[in-house]
This record gives structure tokens, sequence and C-alpha cells, in this order.
């Protein structure tokens, strides 16, 4: 049976629609707007290079004064959540992205319900170095240190997470009015040379016995708020002797998430990897048994978009992975819910979670 910590009722976004590019939030726009993927480069001083990652998935004069960023915001249970949206057009992209994460700043009046910023109010960001390793120095004033320890961990993943959208920042370090800190100001959570997305998000270790036998890994979830659904990105921790990321990923995905989290899977108890994932150019195939099908249309062969999202997301946060091709006993004749084949593989979306600015 699926694993639902509560029954809930959603309103189904098509998967061709939000696997193109749309997300969850702001659902009846989401469904007629097809994003095309986001390609963004950063220079070393964090400005975006002329003509490129300006996403133009909205209409007319819009279409040239926006461009969409991906920013990891708190949801009400205080889970660090993407949440994409169309910002105003800058040459300052990572920039900005880490200024609408400031509380009361200029994200406050179009944030969904339940969700927050994460940076202290006042806080300003003095800049974004981008170095030619791939480490992105963020600069803030010293309002950024006004915040309460028990939410350090989760804005360090903030921004992190936000900045390592952007495919030239590979990890991150945090400075403070032109001074560079090695750990955290207020808990002394360590920085070092650089915090990347292998350090993790909203982490779960509640069935670890040993932790020290185990290494991160990160998978994606569903949660609810105000009748919609998201995609919420946990780290756990696997057993040092499972070697296949892949296999470990979809066998945390069946299994699903801890009670004491609050999150959702839609997948079966009984769904079962048929053979060891395969992997070709970028891409990971997995022949699943009918399980897959859960109880959404198995005569017809059609496998959910809640099934299909989180697993694209899950493992395309893989290195090397770019996209997944899913077959049932061996034969790939499966529809979306749209009632389209899957006759292609499936990339990730250059929107999770979307809102309009």
């Amino acid at each position: 049976m699926s694993k639902y910590n509560k029954k809930i009722a959603v309103t189904v976004i098509a998967s061709s629609v939000l696997l193109s590019g749309c997300g969850l939030f702001d659902a009846e726009k989401a469904a007629k707007e097809i994003d095309p993927p986001q390609d963004v480069t950063i220079q070393e001083d964090g400005t975006q290079m002329e003509g490129e990652g300006a996403v133009e998935d909205v209409k007319g004069e819009e279409a040239e004064t926006t461009v969409t960023s991906q920013l990891f915001l708190l949801d009400k249970n205080g889970f660090v959540v993407p949440y994409t949206m169309n910002l105003p057009k800058t040459d300052s992209v990572a920039k900005q992205s880490l200024e609408y994460l400031v509380e009361g700043g200029p994200i406050s009046n179009v944030l969904p319900n339940g969700f927050k910023a994460v940076l202290p109010q006042d806080t300003e960001v003095l800049g974004v170095n981008i170095k030619e390793d791939g480490t992105a120095v963020a600069d803030f004033s010293k309002e950024f240190n006004n915040y309460k320890k028990e939410d350090e961990a989760k804005i360090l993943q903030a921004i992190t997470w936000t900045l390592t959208q952007f495919e030239s920042v590979k990890k991150v370090k945090i400075w403070v009015n032109g001074h560079e800190q090695t750990e955290m100001p207020v808990n002394s959570t360590p920085i070092q040379d650089g915090v990347s997305r292998e350090n993790g998000i909203n982490h779960d270790s509640s069935d670890v016995v040993d932790i020290t036998d185990t290494h991160p890994l990160t998978v994606y979830y569903l949660a609810e708020t105000d009748g919609q659904q998201y995609y919420v990105p946990v780290t756990k921790r696997i057993s040092n002797e499972e070697t296949d990321p892949i296999v470990s990923a979809v066998n945390e995905l069946v299994k699903g998430p801890s009670p004491s989290l609050g999150l959702m899977s839609d997948f079966q108890d009984e769904v079962t990897l048929l053979s060891a994932p395969q992997y070709a150019d970028g891409k990971v195939t997995l022949d699943f048994n009918e399980s897959i099908y859960g109880s959404f249309d198995e005569e017809n062969k059609v496998i959910s978009s809640q099934v299909l999202h989180s697993l694209v997301l899950t493992l395309t946060e893989q290195p090397g992975v770019e996209s997944v091709a899913v077959t049932v006993n061996g034969q790939a004749d499966l529809l979306n819910e749209n009632g389209e084949k899957l006759t292609e593989p499936v990339t990730r979306p250059s929107k999770v979670n979307t809102g309009s600015f």
C-alpha cells in the first residue's frame, strides 16, 4: 500500500507539463506554460553572461525583463525546499538569488502560504564572487549574524543549494563584512574549504544506529500545503554496504520517509527492480515490476506523476545521471497521466515547485 501519512486530495498536474519545467505551486498557471530548460552561465564576479540564462517563460514585455531562479526557502514544517520564481532580470543573478532569501526583502509579498525566507531581516548581500575552481564566496553584512542557533544548518543549506543551482558553482563559502568564516558565526557549523550539495539537506538519521558506517543520499519526498503538493529533498544515511546509489535511492523511495517527518511517498510497498540499473551516456534505465503503476492505472499501464517526478528528481542528483528511462517487465510501453507514451528518457525539470513573480 502507498505510504501516505495522511489522506489528501490534490489537483493532478500532467506529467508532460511538470517534466518540461513547470512545478506544483500556482498550478493553474503552470498547467498552461511549458518552460525551456534553464542554462545559466555565471562569471567569476557572480554576474550572468550576456545572452545566457534568461529563460523566457512568459510572454511579451515581461519575457524581456524576467529570469527564472530557484530559491531554497523554509516551509511550515521547517524543511528547506526549492521554490522557482520569475525574478526581475539582472546582470548579477547569483547575488540576486541570495537577496531574495532575506526575510522582509523583495520576496516577502510573493511567498506562498506557509513559506518564509531564511536570512535574517536587514541582511545585505555585499557580493558573490565565483572562483575558477567553482567556489562561490558569498559576502553578507553583519546583520547576517542575527539568527537563532537552531536555524543555522537550514540557513547554510538554503544558501548552498540556491547557489549550486548554477552549473559553475560547486561549493560555497561564507564571508561576513569582507571576513572569511571558517565556521558559521552563531553555532559554529564547519565551513572550512566550502560546503556543497554533498553535505546534504534536511538531514534524517532517525533510522540509523551507527552513523559512522553510513554515507549520505538525498531523495525527494512529497509534502502538501493548502491543497498543493510539492517536493522536499531529504538527505538520509545509507549503509556503506550499499554500493550502488541508484539502487539505494530507489529502495529509499519505496521504503518512504520516516513517519516523524510528516512527508509522503506515492510508491507501493511491493515495488521492486527486476534487474540492475543500466547506465549509458548519462541515462539510467530502470526495469520495475508492475507494482510501479501503484493503484493509479495498472490496466492501462499509467505511471503516476508523483512516482515519476520523485524518481527523476532523486536520481538526477547523482553525478553523471542526466535522464531516467522506466520499463516494466522489460517493456517500454508506459503512459504518463496525460495519456502520452513515455518513449523518451525523462530529464530533470528546470523548475521545481513553481511560483510566479
